[in-house]
């Protein structure tokens, strides 16, 4: 018998304290209009001190096992996707094993930052075919909030993004009633690095981290906003498409799509690219703003959770981000 993965639970956790655009407009020069016309954001959720995205993550993974039924005893894999662990090293799908009490089960930690929950979930759905494992966490957890400069020399950066963590509970079911992971495709393109990256800690330098680097701000994120912006709007459609054609199905058989929440502007460009009605579209960045890795299973919860995402439904995934990568996935609910 043929199988697929199923996603039987979802989950995400944002933390409490709100940010919003008027608190930024005190820390650097910028307001809540300027923000909201480039970004379409409002707020988002930061964490407090002492709060790592390894704690976001197990809060995300206890509501998807819940949703699912699942007791963590039942767990046998995981994988979790970051660009921010709580450590250099380990990742942090030791550290979700070990606060959710997990045994001593694998852990595999995927660094595909913005396009990480599809490239996680991607590797989980090969796991789930070939009969490796039953019952698999796939978690995405970001705490982008400390390593932004908030001055203005990194407003740019620092108004878009926002702490959480989004989860799913993936379980082998037949392939013969339609329902499950239909397929994932993964890309990148590694010549355009530079163009979205963190450029320090790098091989060039012995030792690794030099504080002229911290007073140069070459530890935060950096973008070259144009560039970005349009291969994501290129890349995002031409991935969605490329899934359904993998499948032989067409942008009308699609009843959601969710985006990675970059920004609303590109979130609005995809799905005039693909020729699809935006109110198929999940949007939630005016309240959470980029999440990274975080932010499709955030939006996928709240969908699900609002009866948005029903039975029967075919639900598109993409993403693009830094390295270049994109990525796209189709899941029939």
């Amino acid at each position: 018998m043929s199988i697929r993965s199923i996603v039987t639970g979802t989950g995400h956790y944002v933390p409490p304290r709100i940010v919003n655009n008027h608190d930024l407009g005190k820390l650097m020069d910028t307001s809540d209009a300027w923000i909201r016309e480039r970004s379409g954001i409002s707020e988002r959720h930061h964490v407090d001190a002492g709060v790592g995205t390894s704690d976001l993550a197990v809060e995300a993974s206890r509501r998807a096992m819940a949703d699912a039924g699942a007791e963590p005893s039942s767990i046998d894999f995981i994988v979790a996707a970051t660009l921010s662990p709580d450590h250099y090293f380990p990742g942090i799908g030791v550290l979700v094993q070990a606060k959710l009490g997990l045994g001593t089960i694998g852990a595999l930690d995927v660094r595909n930052q913005c396009s990480g929950f599809i490239y996680a979930l991607s590797a989980a759905d090969q796991f789930i075919r070939t009969g490796a494992y039953k019952r698999i966490l796939v978690v995405a957890s970001e705490v982008q909030s400390t390593n932004l400069d908030f001055s203005d020399r990194g407003r740019d950066m620092s108004v878009l993004f926002g702490d959480g963590a989004g989860a799913v509970i993936l379980e082998p079911g037949p392939a013969d009633n339609g329902q499950g992971i239909l397929s994932t495709h993964l890309y990148s393109q590694g010549q355009f690095a530079a163009q979205l990256w963190m450029e320090k800690p790098s091989p060039m330098d012995n030792p690794t981290f030099q504080a002229q680097f911290f007073e140069e701000g070459r530890f935060y994120p950096k973008m070259e906003g144009r560039n970005v912006f349009v291969n994501a709007c290129t890349r995002m459609p031409e991935a969605v498409r490329a899934a359904l054609a993998h499948n032989g199905l067409s942008i009308e058989d699609v009843d959601v799509l969710i985006p990675h929440q970059a920004n609303d502007r590109i979130s609005l460009m995809v799905a005039k690219g693909l020729g699809i009605p935006v109110e198929k579209v999940v949007r939630n960045i005016d309240r959470v703003g980029n999440t990274t890795a975080a932010s499709i299973p955030i939006a996928l919860d709240e969908a699900v959770k609002q009866g948005r995402i029903r039975k029967g439904h075919l639900v598109a995934l993409t993403a693009f981000g830094s390295g270049f990568t994109w990525a796209s996935a189709l899941i029939r609910w």
